[in-house]
């Protein structure tokens, strides 16, 4: 391991200076070498080892955000002390832990990279704008073995133009739907239609979000549509296509169903819990909230099918998945990454599951007995054929979330179908200001 530490940070060091010598102005340092290997002769072994001189090792100080959640500081601490012993022979480190919403590392790091964190975790809807602000570091150290061992959409994600940017954490950031099976069988959870007509006969209902642009996006994605981040930052959005509208109209029958009801995230745990909602879409942190609410009739599935123009449409949805990113002007580049790479290997990505039931994006770890017995865990790997990353730029959320909360509201003012969808797409498609 030792031995491995060492060619490492060496090689770190000598791309860094290759970079450098190619005119790269934004190339964070490299750590110095670490000291060489014992000399021929030395006698030490690994049951007797050498007496280290610990003055005489390099003090490195790292920064780390990570969720701002206790639980996930308590948990990433203790992580980042284990780095700390497992190299206590080879640096003097220090890593100092600030918690920063995983939604929201892009924002503040954008203010001032250079005073940024070392080493964040951060939603993969964040890469590109990151990685065109210089922000993310190249992944340089073990980025086969990275590949390889994760799943293919995480490490998609993590990546802009075949360039590996980030290391894939968590596989979990997407939605599909919990259900009490004390009313719905598996083959009811199959399709939207049959579940609303069950939770009506019952006087009971099934939500989504339907007003908001993350999950309206599974209808249009269901149908064959696309809105998705062009290279300047911009979106490319056809739903304003033939076909369009036959969605649109889909989702008013929905909304109008009185076995539906659009809402968010605080109104789905209180429905659940009061009994007033038996189903909903909805993602695996509100998982607990339904295993509580249902207990042994606690049950999920992926997203059902629902009926655009007479046909059964399967909807489909985003892939989210968390990531560790390494700043591009960390004073410690070699360092930062090999604690990146430990956050995100294969023993934490199974802690992750263990303490927090996050879903793992290491493909052995999520293929575990213990992750696929999981009920939520399991409905989001059955969704994920179905579902695509989230990119998308940030003119998408208005204008789809308008189109959403009008849906909802019935079409109040009874626009043209096609003019609101025609309002939608410009809205998304906007030039950047």
């Amino acid at each position: 391991m030792k031995k491995k530490v060492l060619s490492v940070l060496l090689a770190v060091t000598l791309v860094a200076s290759l970079l450098a010598g190619c005119g790269s102005s934004n190339e964070p340092a490299a750590p110095a070498p670490a000291p060489a290997e014992a000399p021929a002769g030395d006698t030490s072994t690994p049951s007797d080892p050498a007496p280290v001189d610990t003055a005489a090792l390099e003090d490195v100080n790292l920064v780390v955000w990570a969720s701002e959640i206790e639980e996930d500081q308590i948990m990433t601490r203790a992580m980042i002390d284990e780095f700390i012993a497992a190299n206590a022979d080879m640096v003097n480190l220090t890593v100092d832990l600030g918690g920063v919403s995983e939604s929201l590392v892009k924002d503040q790091l954008l203010t001032d990279i250079t005073a940024g964190a070392d080493v964040f975790v951060f939603a993969d809807d964040q890469v590109s704008d990151l990685v065109m602000a210089g922000a993310l570091q190249e992944v340089l150290i073990n980025t086969a073995d990275i590949i390889a061992n994760n799943a293919a959409g995480a490490v998609g994600a993590a990546s802009v133009d075949g360039t590996l940017y980030a290391y894939p954490m968590t596989a979990d950031n997407g939605y599909f739907m919990f259900y009490n099976s004390e009313y719905f069988t598996e083959d009811d959870v199959k399709s939207l239609d049959r579940m609303m007509d069950v939770a009506a006969e019952a006087g009971k209902q099934v939500t989504m979000e339907m007003h908001g642009a993350w999950y309206n996006f599974s209808f249009f994605k269901g149908a064959g549509f696309t809105a998705v981040m062009n290279e300047d930052g911009t979106n490319f959005c056809d739903w304003n296509a033939p076909g369009g509208t036959d969605v649109v109209q889909a989702m008013l029958d929905i909304a109008a169903h009185p076995g539906f009801i659009s809402l968010g995230d605080a109104e789905f745990q209180t429905g659940i819990a009061d009994g007033s909602l038996i189903a909903g879409v909805n993602g695996p942190w509100n998982a607990g909230a339904a295993a509580t609410a249902w207990g042994d009739n606690y049950a999920a599935a992926k997203l059902p099918t629902f009926t655009v123009n007479g046909e059964q449409v399967q909807m489909g949805g985003f892939a989210g998945f968390k990531l560790v990113g390494v700043n591009a002007f960390s004073a410690n580049t070699g360092w930062a990454m090999l604690l990146a790479e430990w956050l995100t290997n294969y023993d934490n990505q199974v802690r992750r599951f263990e303490v927090r039931r996050q879903g793992p994006s290491n493909i052995a770890a999520a293929s575990s007995e213990a992750v696929m017995s999981d009920p939520a865990l399991s409905a989001l790997a059955a969704q994920m054929p179905y579902s695509v990353a989230q990119v998308i730029g940030g003119n998408y959320w208005s204008p789809a979330g308008t189109l959403g909360e009008i849906i909802v509201q019935g079409n109040p003012d009874n626009i043209d179908l096609q003019t609101l969808l025609d309002a939608a797409v410009e809205g998304i498609t906007a030039p950047l200001q």
